[in-house]
């Protein structure tokens, strides 16, 4: 069975996908945009304060579902552009602790809306 995760306090899907979906004991995050959800902007282009965006955007959403940061098994990052891989990283990093989730990030041609990252995580009850 599919459970539907849904919060205010992280930007509506921009198409026909869920926030997040639980089956089986585990939360799926979809890949999330800086957005802020009050707004419906980007903070400004600095890749950090879009990856903290859309990282406490994720937060957001783990929490409608009970969890945190410690519960994130899986990553994936996706940048538009990769030399703001150490930048982002060091903002990643804030965020999780030891042990640390498993993890993908790629360079991609471009993201919805012109951001800089998008973000997904997988999460275990």
């Amino acid at each position: 069975m599919k459970n539907v995760i849904c919060t205010e306090a992280a930007p509506a899907a921009i198409g026909p996908y869920s926030q997040a979906i639980e089956t089986a004991g585990t939360v799926y995050i979809s890949g999330q945009l800086p957005i802020d959800p009050a707004t419906g902007e980007f903070p400004s282009g600095d890749i950090r304060k879009q990856t903290r965006a859309s990282l406490e955007n994720i937060r957001a959403i783990l929490s409608r579902a009970g969890l945190d940061f410690g519960n994130v098994v899986k990553t994936t990052v996706l940048l538009q552009d990769i030399g703001d891989f150490g930048a982002m990283n060091e903002v990643y990093g804030e965020y999780f602790t030891e042990p640390y989730p498993a993890r993908a990030a790629f360079a991609v041609a471009a993201l919805p809306k012109g951001a800089r990252v998008e973000i997904e995580v997988v999460a275990e009850k």
